[in-house]
C-alpha cells in the first residue's frame, strides 16, 4: 500500500508530510504480532466507546465502562440507558473491526450509515434505529440549523455521490474528516448522529491502514468549535483537528511497537508461565479464555507472556483503587 501525497486541501503540508511518515513507517511493520494487534485493539475500542459515548452525554467514567463491558457490572446511581450505549457502541467497534478486517473495499452507502446508527441506537430506542427522521431537530449549543426532514433522503444521496466522485481526489484523512462534518450537518437521525459520523470516519481510516481514531471527552469543546467554523464554511479548523487525532493513534501505535521490541516477550505455556510466577495454569486459563490476560492459541495450547501477567496484575491494581 502506497502513502497519498495529493496535494492537501484543507490540511498544512508540513502535518500531512509528518502523518504520511508515521504512516510509512507503521506500515513497514506489517504484519504486526496478533497478540499485540489484539492488545492495542482492546485499549482503543475501550478509550473510543468512554469518549465517544461520553461527548453525548454520556456520564459513566472511564473505569465504570471498563466494567460494564467486560465485567457486565452494573453500575449503581447510573442509568440503564448509560449502561446500553457502553455496550452497543463497543459492539459497533467490533462490526467496525471485522469489516474493516475482511480486506475488502467497503462500499460507503446510505445502508451502511443507516447501519451504523442502528447499531449504537437500536438496544436505546428501536423506533428510531436505522431511520431517517421525519421531523424537525435542533443541536444544542449549536447555532447550525440542520435541514428539514423532507431534505434528508436527498441530501444523503448527495453525500454518497460526494464521496464516489471525490474518494480519490483527497487525502484520506481530508475525505474522512469531511464527510464526518458533512453526515453532522444534515443530522438524518433523530438520534446518534455524532457517533455515526465517528464510526464512519474510522471505516474510511482504517480501510487505508490508519488505527482506530478516537476524538477524546477533554477536546470536545475545541471539536465543536471546528464543527461550527466548518459550518460556517471554513473546514481547516475540523480537518487539522481530525489529523491531530489522527497523528496520536499513530502515535500510541509506534511508541508499543517500539516498546514491545525492547520487552522482546516470549510466549509459553500456561503451565510454564505459572511455574514462574506460582500462579496455577488453570487459572491463567480462566483469565486467558476471559480475554483478560493477552495470550493466544496454538493447537489446543494457551500461551502467554510474563509481561502480560505483569500488565494484567497492574491493570487489577488499578481497578480496585
Amino acid at each position: 500500500m502506497k502513502p497519498y501525497h495529493i496535494s492537501p486541501k484543507y490540511v498544512p503540508q508540513e502535518l500531512i508530510d509528518r502523518i504520511d511518515a508515521k504512516w510509512k513507517k507503521l506500515q513497514s511493520k506489517r504484519p504486526l504480532s496478533p497478540t499485540l494487534v489484539a492488545k492495542l485493539r482492546e485499549r482503543f475500542m475501550l478509550e473510543a466507546t468512554y469518549n465517544s459515548n461520553a461527548i453525548e452525554g454520556n456520564n459513566l467514567t472511564f473505569k465504570e465502562t471498563y466494567f460494564v463491558i467486560n465485567e457486565g457490572i452494573t453500575i449503581k446511581g447510573k442509568s440503564f440507558k448509560n449502561h446500553l450505549e457502553a455496550k452497543s457502541h463497543h459492539e459497533a467497534l467490533e462490526f467496525i473491526y471485522n469489516l474493516v478486517g475482511n480486506h475488502r473495499q467497503t462500499t460507503i452507502s446510505q445502508h451502511l450509515i443507516r447501519q451504523l446508527q442502528s447499531l449504537v441506537i437500536e438496544p436505546i430506542d428501536k423506533s428510531i434505529s436505522g431511520v431517517y427522521r421525519t421531523g424537525e431537530v435542533a443541536v444544542t449549543g449549536a447555532t447550525h440549523q440542520p435541514p428539514s426532514a423532507i431534505e434528508v433522503p436527498y441530501l444523503m444521496s448527495n453525500l454518497i455521490s460526494w464521496f464516489g466522485h471525490n474518494q480519490n481526489r483527497f487525502h484520506p484523512i481530508e475525505l474522512a474528516a469531511v464527510i464526518h462534518h458533512k453526515l453532522v450537518s444534515i443530522h438524518p437521525f433523530v438520534d446518534g448522529n455524532g457517533r455515526c459520523a465517528r464510526l464512519l470516519m474510522n471505516i474510511i481510516l482504517m480501510q487505508k491502514g490508519y488505527p482506530l481514531v478516537i476524538i477524546l471527552k477533554n477536546d470536545r469543546k475545541i471539536y465543536y468549535e471546528a464543527l461550527s467554523k466548518a459550518d460556517n464554511g471554513n473546514l481547516i479548523p475540523f480537518v487539522t483537528f481530525v489529523a491531530r487525532t489522527v497523528e496520536r493513534s499513530l502515535d500510541i501505535y509506534l511508541e508499543t511497537l517500539s516498546v514491545t521490541r525492547i520487552k522482546e516477550d516470549k510466549f509459553l505455556p500456561l503451565s510454564i508461565i505459572g511455574k514462574r510466577i506460582k500462579f496455577s495454569a488453570k487459572y491463567l486459563n480462566l483469565l486467558a479464555r476471559s480475554g483478560k490476560l493477552v495470550a493466544h492459541k496454538e493447537g489446543r495450547n494457551w500461551l502467554t507472556s510474563i509481561s502480560s501477567v505483569e500488565d494484567y496484575l497492574i491493570s487489577r491494581k488499578r481497578q480496585r483503587n
